[in-house]
């Protein structure tokens, strides 16, 4: 196989470089379309004061939740703190630091910092805590607040197929974060439900080409729902 070649055989080795103090840009909404394998690999090294940035933090033993078990998270970007009352303990006992960030706000940074743009003005959060000492310029009649894009050492995304060169396709609503996040890393390592040969891949259907990845892994996967609601006979 040719240099172009982005699989890796091993977790450890899909994740090797992380260090202590990093930020890491996780794609996944809830426990849809989460790296949960890349995740588990991260609290297996034990790499601490991360911060991380993701729409949630996964529930309580489960997704990057794994990560509050032994406090390796020392901030979060993210939108939503539901679903994990250890992220509601360690928040509110200040034990770890939250940016809380409008939803699509928080996709749009990572979109612009993939893009290599610094920063971007947006009308949401204008007049609310969210835009507390941020810039405010007028546009058009209407205010709008400043906000910088984020970029990670680390960028961890699950998508459904990949080809070996990192061409990836995503299936369904599990597409949510992740192209974003993907174009956001120095270092973008993606894993994947299957791996197939380069050309099996539709061009058109591709959603993140391969030259934003770096390390590409085959993984199986446990899809955990965050709450099964079932209707009463």
């Amino acid at each position: 196989m040719s240099g172009f070649d982005k699989v890796v055989e091993s977790y450890e080795a899909a994740m090797a470089g992380l260090e202590d103090g990093m930020t890491i840009i996780a794609g996944g909404f809830g426990l849809c379309g989460i790296p949960e394998n890349l995740i588990a690999e991260i609290k297996r090294k034990g790499t601490r004061d991360l911060q991380v940035v993701s729409n949630n933090c996964g529930v309580d033993d489960f997704g990057l939740g794994l990560l509050l078990e032994n406090r390796q998270i020392r901030k979060m970007i993210s939108s939503y703190v539901g679903e994990n009352w250890l992220f509601e303990e360690q928040l509110l006992s200040g034990q770890i630091e939250v940016e809380l960030t409008p939803q699509g706000t928080l996709a749009e940074k990572m979109r612009a910092g993939g893009a290599g743009i610094p920063a971007f003005f947006t009308a949401t959060g204008y007049g609310t805590e969210v835009g507390k000492g941020k810039m405010v310029k007028e546009f058009n009649g209407r205010n709008y607040i400043l906000e910088e894009s984020v970029t990670g050492d680390f960028a961890i995304v699950k998508a459904w197929k990949g080809d070996r060169y990192g061409n990836l396709v995503y299936r369904h609503t599990a597409m949510n974060f992740n192209p974003m996040a993907a174009t956001a890393g120095k270092i973008t390592v993606a894993e994947v439900e299957e791996i197939v040969e380069p050309g099996e891949l539709d061009p058109a259907h591709i959603h993140t080409p391969g030259i934003y990845i770096d390390r590409l892994i085959q993984g199986t996967f446990e899809k955990r729902i965050e709450q099964r609601l079932v209707r009463e006979a």
